[in-house]
């Protein structure tokens, strides 16, 4: 049984993993985001959010800015000096490492994430999908969430409730989108990360995941 979530916010940035350096955004919401902020409103190990389309209800508008960030880490070898009981440096100093970097982000960002959940083999006898379903009802109503869920960063928060009509209407009807290859998820398994990408077409203002074929 799916569900409709509205989700809204100022700024958005989903950027593209190939690019190391500056910044640079997908057109829409990444299946991988949208599952992030599903997951933020109703996340549970006996349940698993699969997005099935994205509608985009805003038009696709681009902002330039420049932020603020750290150019290192701390390091693992120092975190294990001093576990071991010798005394290292276990801080980054913001002020010697800051760096400013170019970010070209998505504005005024709209969408309705249409999307259904799969149990898991993690689920206890006493979950089924009537009572998962009804947990995520209450909480969009009440706009509860595990926390804030966000645009592809943290500074970008969404806000989200909802949908509450029967249709939706794009912002792109009649028109067809061809966006490239897009990321679509993180695969966990076999003991490394691999990206998952698949060719996003975007077809009168919707992204349809439901028969999408994926590329490893």
């Amino acid at each position: 049984m799916s569900i409709m979530v509205e989700v809204y916010g100022d700024y958005a940035a989903f950027n593209r993993p190939e690019l190391k350096v500056e910044r640079m955004t997908y057109d829409v919401i990444t299946p991988s985001a949208a599952r992030g902020i599903l997951d933020a409103i109703l996340w549970h190990p006996g349940m698993r959010w699969v997005v099935d389309k994205i509608y985009v209800l805003s038009p696709i508008q681009y902002s330039n800015i420049r932020r603020n960030e750290v150019k290192s880490k701390i390091s693992a070898r120092n975190v294990r000096t001093v576990m071991n009981g010798k005394k290292n440096d276990l801080y980054i100093d913001a002020q010697a490492d800051i760096q400013q970097r170019a970010a070209l982000v998505l504005k005024n960002v709209h969408y309705v994430l249409e999307a259904h959940f799969d149990m898991t083999d993690k689920a206890s006898p006493t979950d089924n999908p009537a009572k998962f379903q009804e947990m995520m009802k209450r909480r969009l109503e009440k706009g509860q969430c595990y926390h804030q869920p966000y645009f592809g960063c943290r500074e970008f928060p969404a806000k989200f409730r909802k949908w509450e009509f029967e249709t939706v209407n794009t912002a792109y009807p009649n028109t067809t989108k061809e966006l490239g290859l897009m990321l679509y998820d993180m695969d966990y398994g076999k003991g490394e990360i691999t990206p998952m990408y698949f060719n996003a077409v975007l077809k009168n203002g919707v992204l349809d995941l439901t028969n999408c074929e994926v590329y490893r």
